[in-house]
């Protein structure tokens, strides 16, 4: 029996940079053209530091040898490629002294990472660095900060994890006499005492620094950095043997990588697609079991909102038993869809002058139920086209081509009208190599809701592989709609709330 493939190749899509130039590969473009959008173009970046004494020294010196040209690792490797400098790259000015510093007590935080029970233990040392920042933000400083940069101790990464132990010579006692039996019964029937009843909260709160950290200042409106000292100053830490302490990218790639994201979560935009299609909006549905709740079983919705000019905002929704019978499948109820949709409606309204979406293209891992379709097209006008994707990454499909490069970035093998293959990762000509080890796995996309055609699917989905603002790389291998979704689910949950978070920014939850 013969299978026929109907293959098709789709164009590597375009960014577009600084005076309206395109190019394929981030890099190419900075260098040539500088980013898209820079706020703070010709001025200075406002950075805001909140670490101990010795994290202060070695992030002045990190942003010191970014100021500087750094030599790629391997200088005839298309994947290598020299950094420039920051100042060259984009523009702006990053000074080796920040505008604010906020100073962490090396012993407190030290103390507090080591305390026996888990919880008070990373409940106390992000406590440290949030209340450093709300404290600064609250009194009213005339300094506004682009960007805060939380420098954390390795030993931080070490015990605020969620699998982390102390080990028992260095465990520390806690001050706070409760436990997690106590705190559990306190959650259900709160005490008399206001002071047992807060630190029963503590149990609600997810067991991982950066996350619980991040989720803590989104009231705040506070974008955060969180960079480990070894990520700063890697040549400070090497072991009894001589080798490094972590297994990090060469130079370059780390400059390139940190210099990308912080300049986009301090407010600029690196680049955005070039082909645009007006009146198109991209919606990626979040589920994440919600331990911050008090109800045992709850899951977080959320939706991250993404338009072709790379502008993304995440919107919580509501929190409730969203999981079905079947194992980790997440579905909403009609009317808890039709809310979801409706404040990214209303966002995407509030940017384009009070007008809907063309077409809105709503991407989840998997199927949408009848009642999230009848919600979602309940919120939109007629005239707006509500598609449902679902995209999976597809491990049990391999397709081979003759010789030893591997199958290119961009084919596609349409199998009918409503579903397709697409390889976002391959053999790229650009860098003449395959970045990856293996054969690559195409992703399987589904239009399982609504009507589009199903090649302009793909080539949506493959040109969402290119906004990933976290990484100065050629592509992604999952689109932005999902590529974070579960790092998002993350800090939706991560500690309780008392009350709605408005929409935010995308860079607020990377």
């Amino acid at each position: 029996m013969t299978l026929e493939l109907n293959l098709i190749e789709i164009a590597e899509p375009e960014l577009l940079f600084g005076y309206g130039q395109s190019m394929e590969h981030p890099k190419d473009g900075l260098l040539l053209y500088g980013p898209k959008e820079s706020p703070q173009a010709g001025s200075k970046l406002r950075i805001g530091v909140v670490s101990t004494k010795e994290g202060l020294r070695r992030y002045s010196a990190c942003v010191a040898r970014l100021a500087k040209p750094i030599a790629p690792a391997l200088a005839d490797n298309p994947n290598h490629t020299m950094f420039p400098g920051f100042q060259a790259l984009f523009g702006v000015e990053w000074p080796t002294q920040p505008a604010t510093w906020l100073e962490i007590d090396a012993a407190a935080l030290a103390n507090a990472i080591r305390i026996s029970d888990r919880h008070q233990a990373i409940h106390k040392a992000v406590s440290l660095y949030s209340d450093a920042i709300a404290n600064h933000l609250r009194d009213g400083s005339e300094s506004t900060i682009d960007l805060w940069m939380a420098v954390v101790p390795e030993d931080v990464h070490k015990y605020c994890r969620p699998q982390s132990k102390v080990e028992a010579s260095q465990k520390q006692r806690s001050g706070v006499l409760m436990d997690k039996a106590a705190a559990t019964r306190l959650l259900k029937a709160p005490g008399l005492f206001e002071e047992d009843n807060a630190s029963a909260e503590i149990y609600l709160y997810e067991l991982d620094f950066h996350n619980q950290l991040k989720a803590r200042l989104l009231e705040h409106k506070a974008a955060v950095q969180v960079v480990r000292e070894t990520t700063l100053a890697p040549e400070e830490f090497v072991r009894e043997n001589g080798m490094p302490g972590r297994g990090l990218q060469d130079p370059a790639t780390l400059a390139w990588n940190l210099a990308t994201t912080c300049f986009f979560k301090s407010g600029g935009k690196p680049w955005q697609l070039a082909a645009s299609r007006p009146g198109v909006c991209y919606v990626g549905i979040v589920f994440k079991k919600d331990s911050s709740s008090a109800e045992p079983g709850n899951a977080c919705c959320g939706a991250q909102m993404f338009l072709d000019s790379g502008d993304g905002v995440v919107f919580r929704g509501a929190v409730g038993p969203w999981l079905t019978s079947t194992k980790d499948d997440f579905h909403l109820p009609k009317e808890k869809a039709k809310s979801l949709m409706a404040m990214v409606v209303d966002s995407y309204r509030k940017n384009h002058r009070g007008e809907a979406p063309k077409e809105l293209f709503i991407h989840g891992k998997t199927r949408f139920s009848a009642e999230e379709w009848e919600g979602f097209k309940e919120t939109v006008p007629p005239e707006t086209n509500v598609v449902c994707v679902r995209i999976r990454q597809d491990a049990g499909l391999k397709l081979y081509r003759h010789g030893t490069i591997n199958i290119a970035r961009g084919v596609g093998w349409v199998r009918s009208r409503w579903m397709a293959y697409l390889w976002t990762k391959g053999f790229v000509p650009r860098l003449q190599t395959y970045a990856g080890r293996e054969v690559p796995n195409p992703l399987s996309i589904e239009i399982c809701r609504g009507v589009a055609d199903i090649k302009q699917v793909m080539a949506d989905v493959l040109a969402l592989t290119k906004l990933n603002y976290n990484a100065c790389i050629f592509g992604d291998g999952v689109p932005v709609t999902l590529r974070f979704a579960d790092a998002v689910g993350e800090i939706l949950t991560a500690a309780p709330r008392k009350n709605e978070l408005p929409p935010l920014p995308f860079r607020y939850y990377i």
